[in-house]
């Protein structure tokens, strides 16, 4: 059986350990063995963002240690398995961010070069890797999708979740208006600008309604758990869920 490690990311673990379950359960069922690491921690982008490069830096060099020990140990024509994760923000630090990161260290940067290649987001994996676009789940009703800043422009995934949820049974994909636009979450930018982040997510919230649609579909936690909880805070009744969570549903 061939074998993937998993990259959960802190807030999946932390808030939403059925979204990883979810994606375990997926890749099993395609017949791919997944390993994980307990010692994995942050992707270290928050702090990357903010500034704190020495911080970054650490964050960083474990992570790469990390998904460099092999799952089981490699024969001489084998290499490292792929890393999958369920959030393309964190598929973009550590494909792009990272090397800006290690730019001009002899030995850090091939390091953080090869780790990034193996680098997947969880969407990207099924469909342009597996070539997977129907998994056989089952939705009734309407769903609409939110790509995520990172996912949508950072690594240029949207065509493999739409296909994907396009081939959910039972379910009608309707477009998001203005879907391209931030939900105002951005990481540290709702931190270091509160007032701009919630206009954009009243805006997100109100397109949102627009649809009709009670699921909004995202493909990252930190846009789950930014517009999940502002939904929560102006009572509105529509819930937020990772895409790994509607492609695991099964009659």
């Amino acid at each position: 059986m061939p074998t993937v490690q998993l990259f959960i990311t802190c807030l999946t673990d932390s808030f939403f350990p059925q979204t990883g379950e979810a994606v375990v359960e997926i890749l099993n069922h395609l017949g791919i063995g997944v390993d994980f690491a307990p010692d994995q921690t942050c992707c270290g982008q928050p702090q990357f963002n903010a500034g704190l490069r020495k911080d970054a830096r650490a964050v960083a060099e474990h992570t790469i240690k990390i998904f460099e020990r092999p799952p089981m140990p490699l024969k001489t024509s084998e290499v490292l398995p792929d890393i999958i994760t369920p959030s393309g923000s964190c598929a973009h630090h550590f494909r792009h961010n990272l090397l800006e990161l290690f730019e001009g260290d002899a030995e850090w940067y091939p390091r953080a070069e090869a780790f990034g290649k193996r680098v997947f987001e969880f969407t990207e994996y099924l469909v342009d890797k597996l070539n997977v676009t129907d998994l056989g789940a089952q939705w009734d009703g309407l769903l609409t999708y939110h790509p995520s800043c990172h996912t949508l422009r950072g690594i240029n995934v949207d065509r493999q979740p739409r296909a994907l949820l396009q081939n959910v049974h039972g379910a009608t994909l309707v477009e998001l208006p203005n879907a391209q636009e931030c939900c105002g979450f951005g990481g540290v930018m709702s931190v270091e600008h509160p007032e701009l982040s919630a206009e954009w997510l009243k805006r997100k919230i109100s397109n949102l309604e627009s649809t009709n649609s009670p699921t909004l579909v995202v493909t990252d936690a930190g846009c789950l758990m930014h517009i999940m909880g502002g939904l929560h805070r102006q009572g509105k009744k529509q819930r937020v869920v990772h895409i790994a969570e509607v492609l695991n549903q099964k009659r």
